[in-house]
């Protein structure tokens, strides 16, 4: 949501300035222009990406416009979800999550909504506490869990370095449209004074549109995915620390409460939230 509103003030600022200079937007708006910067990024975008790499495109911009899922709620629902089948694990032993999980995902997840619809983060949770639960070793968990958070990460980073690339060459494609937009003009030199300017300034709006795009648009995008890629690894980074230290022999409320302090203080819940999620869970 926030992506949109400073996207649409990158905008609205850039064509009131335009206006209160004397300009008319109307001149600006060329869709040939468009067509020719905007179908040759996307083409340079298909051809220097793997198609995995192009899906996990879409499936990251679906995710930026709904805000990503990592917030405060998030990380309570997380703990929630932890602290049940921690308690679970302490009284009838790890084994006791196999049956529980193989039942159905809306047995515990379908409890908490923030985390039962990212089918990723279910999966995440799933997986570690199904190895722990076949008796894997503490220290091999971990190695476990942070190879599969690195290659998480990775994937992201190859979704953010496409989309990254494409914005550099913004410019370059708003270049090659206006070279295109002075071919067409001298083509027509011998004509009024009034179309050849005109065209000069379809031209120029080529440039224009290509930096403009590259730094009002994608690369705030860039950035604002590489934020929750960070996010959603320090949140499975968490889980993992949470399910290890619990293998390791930790009592459910002391390991949560020290994967909870390595949280940002932006979406750590308090102390006081942690007595109440636990109250929660017991009832």
């Amino acid at each position: 949501m926030f992506v949109c509103i400073g996207i649409a003030v990158v905008l609205g600022a850039t064509l009131t300035g335009f206006s209160m200079a004397g300009g008319h937007v109307h001149s600006l708006i060329h869709p040939s222009e468009i067509v020719t910067i905007g179908g040759a990024a996307l083409g340079a975008l298909i051809a220097s990406s793997p198609t995995k790499v192009l899906k996990d495109i879409m499936h990251g911009l679906i995710a930026l416009l709904k805000g990503g899922n990592s917030d405060k709620k998030t990380y309570t629902e997380v703990f929630q979800v932890l602290y049940h089948f921690f308690r679970i694990g302490r009284r009838d032993g790890l084994l006791a999550w196999e049956s529980l999980l193989s039942e159905s995902s809306d047995t515990v997840f379908g409890k908490y909504p923030r985390v039962a619809k990212d089918h990723h983060l279910v999966e995440f949770i799933s997986g570690a506490l199904t190895a722990a639960s076949e008796g894997i070793e503490a220290n091999q968990l971990q190695e476990m869990l942070e190879t599969e958070i690195r290659v998480m990460d990775e994937e992201h980073h190859a979704v953010t370095g496409a989309l990254s690339r494409t914005a550099d060459a913004l410019p370059g494609f708003g270049i090659v449209a206006a070279v295109l937009g002075i071919v067409i003009t001298m083509q027509a030199i011998d004509g009024p004074v009034e179309e050849i300017g005109h065209k000069v300034g379809a031209a120029l709006v080529g440039t224009f549109l290509g930096i403009l795009m590259s730094y009002g648009v994608l690369g705030p995008v860039v950035g604002r995915m590489e934020s929750m890629g960070a996010e959603e690894t320090t949140l499975r980074q968490t889980i993992a620390a949470s399910i290890v230290g619990f293998v390791d022999g930790g009592t459910p409320k002391v390991v949560l409460d020290k994967a909870r302090r390595g949280i940002p203080t932006g979406a750590r819940p308090t102390v006081h939230e942690m007595e109440e999620l636990y109250k929660e869970v017991e009832k």
